[in-house]
């Protein structure tokens, strides 16, 4: 088995951003994914986001279960924490931390298989407790690991690369993520990463639970004739909701669109999301017309793209739970452990 490793040396003249930091600084190991996936798009888009964003590789932890999908954080972000969970338990796995740990930008990278079928009752509780995250669903439909069996967001109809014809109805995550309250809701295409990019921007800059689902077709297995995950079909029906211009605070904005064609949206990291809205109708900030919406174009064999739902005020479980301001892996004993009288007393009002 052949190994290849990137060289560690950077040139000097590479551009460094605001902490100093190379877009080399945020890759990770030489992907063996199969060449052309659509997952490494995804990877690159990530690294793109965190460079331009100024984040500290340190600051961020990645987390993800099994699949194509979740070998993925081994190839950005090198120098992060991580956390390989077992099949489907992405979620509970971040949510602990995130409890711990309230300092962490935390990135949960799953697939159709790991949050669609097993994961999929923990999805719906990490959304639905609004956990402060990114969520990252890099979706093709199919179980590459296994060599290509339907996952639960095939459509219906849709052909395997041996010619079978799926007979179940599927599962639409952005739709379920509309439902269970996500405060962040995108969907992307791997192969458009000029969308891509400020879609992952706004959710790091978001204050809730974000959830990004991304259509990433399969070359090994779902990239043919008949698939509707694969890049012919994908470019061939996407219906862009509204594309996205991230403007950081720290830059002067110098452009000025006409009034009624932009919804800025300021996000709790001081950033503002722009919305330009290609439907002069569509309002993202409202989550039934969001959902309406998906619905529409999936009747008509469109796939809504870009910024689908954001709430302008975002809440997280921290504020739910009323945790003190401080990550509880730093609190000392005295706090963690106050004794036994306060224990008792505790325990007297619950009874």
């Amino acid at each position: 088995m052949t190994y290849i490793a990137k060289p560690r040396l950077h040139h000097p003249s590479l551009t460094r951003n605001r902490v100093g930091y190379t877009r080399r600084d945020y890759e990770g190991k030489v992907s063996t994914l199969c060449a052309g996936c659509g997952h490494d798009s995804i990877s690159a888009a990530i690294i793109q986001a965190c460079f331009e964003l100024d984040i500290e590789p340190h600051r961020v932890a990645k987390l993800s279960g099994i699949g194509c999908s979740s070998k993925t954080p081994d190839y950005f972000l090198g120098a992060s924490h991580g956390f390989n969970t077992v099949h489907g338990r992405m979620p509970s796995v971040l949510t602990g931390a995130a409890l711990a740990n309230r300092d962490l930008l935390y990135l949960g990278v799953s697939g159709d298989g790991d949050s669609a079928s097993i994961g999929l009752g923990q999805f719906a509780h990490a959304l639905r407790r609004s956990v402060r995250m990114v969520y990252i669903v890099e979706n093709n439909g199919v179980y590459g690991l296994t060599k290509g069996q339907f996952s639960a967001t095939a459509d219906r109809g849709s052909k395997s690369k041996k010619g079978v014809e799926n007979t179940d109805n599927p599962l639409d995550l952005v739709s379920l993520a509309l439902q269970l309250g996500a405060t962040y809701i995108a969907r992307g295409f791997s192969g458009d990463k000029t969308q891509l990019v400020p879609l992952l921007k706004g959710a790091i800059g978001h204050g809730g639970a974000a959830f990004i689902d991304v259509v990433s077709p399969c070359v090994a297995f779902n990239n043919h004739a008949g698939s509707t995950r694969s890049y012919d079909h994908v470019r061939a029906h996407n219906e862009a909701v509204g594309r996205i211009d991230f403007i950081d605070l720290a830059k002067e904005v110098v452009a000025e669109p006409a009034a009624g064609d932009v919804l800025e949206l300021p996000q709790a990291d001081g950033s503002v999301l722009r919305l330009r809205k290609l439907h002069a109708d569509y309002d993202p900030t409202d989550r039934r017309a969001a959902m309406n919406l998906v619905h529409q174009l999936a009747a008509a064999g469109e796939i809504a793209t870009g910024l689908l739902y954001v709430d302008p005020v975002p809440h997280d479980l921290h504020a739910a739970l009323n945790t003190v301001a401080d990550p509880l892996n730093a609190l000392p004993d005295a706090q963690l452990c106050p004794g036994a009288q306060v224990l008792a007393r505790i325990n007297a009002d619950l009874r």
